[in-house]
């Protein structure tokens, strides 16, 4: 029987390559207070890591959907995601604003950063999760501050880590990635099929698309 991957975001681009690759995920968006889950382990354990950050809110996502995800006849594993870059060693998440969106760019134009996707996956048969953190170094274009404006002006860069996408309007900004594309647009394939593996799953047993659908 197929295994039906939950995934545990409401990010449009994290659906869409998992079904760019096939797969058939079921979509239940977690609950989690993001801000909440940081200032609760840094009061205990100090500032996190940038990379350490994303895996952190990836594992809250994927318990909190994995202790309500309904259950069905057939195994089912759940997927948590959390991305943020990294900048000069800070984290740098969803900016919200088109103020923070600008001074964001302004500050990344000409440079680069390490985009860290945080990757939780929970068997729902055997409670064992494993996890792990993927990051992709991105060199960003130097624009003008008319582009930015504009870009900004778009809506796109508010609601996506890091204040740009690699898949949307924001690719024209982006010069070169070194490592995983699929990274830096929000889940790692590579990474998946691994975790996947780590849990006694192969990649083919995944539930899949039917062609045309």
């Amino acid at each position: 029987m197929a295994v039906q991957l939950v995934l545990a975001s409401a990010s449009p681009a994290r659906l869409a390559t998992l079904r760019g690759a096939g797969l058939a995920p079921y979509v239940q968006v977690s609950r989690v207070d993001e801000p909440a889950v940081i200032a609760d382990l840094e009061s205990r354990a100090g500032a996190l890591p940038p990379a350490d950050h994303a895996l952190a809110l990836a594992r809250a996502k994927c318990d909190d959907v994995a202790s309500s995800v309904a259950a069905q006849d057939g195994p089912q594993v759940v997927l948590g995601c959390d991305s943020v870059l990294e900048i000069a060693g800070e984290v740098h998440g969803k900016p919200e604003t088109p103020e923070f969106a600008i001074e964001r760019w302004r500050r990344m134009r000409g440079g680069s950063g390490v985009l860290h996707s945080g990757h939780a996956l929970t068997d729902l048969r055997t409670r064992r999760q494993v996890s792990r953190t993927a990051s992709t170094v991105v060199h960003f274009a130097d624009l003008s501050d008319t582009e930015i404006e504009a870009y900004v002006a778009t809506g796109e860069p508010l609601w996506v880590a890091g204040g740009f996408t690699v898949d949307g309007l924001g690719g024209a900004f982006v010069t070169a990635i070194e490592g995983d594309y699929h990274n830096v647009v929000g889940v790692s394939l590579p990474l998946l099929r691994e975790l996947l593996l780590e849990l006694g799953i192969g990649w083919w047993d995944l539930e899949r698309s039917q062609p045309g659908s």
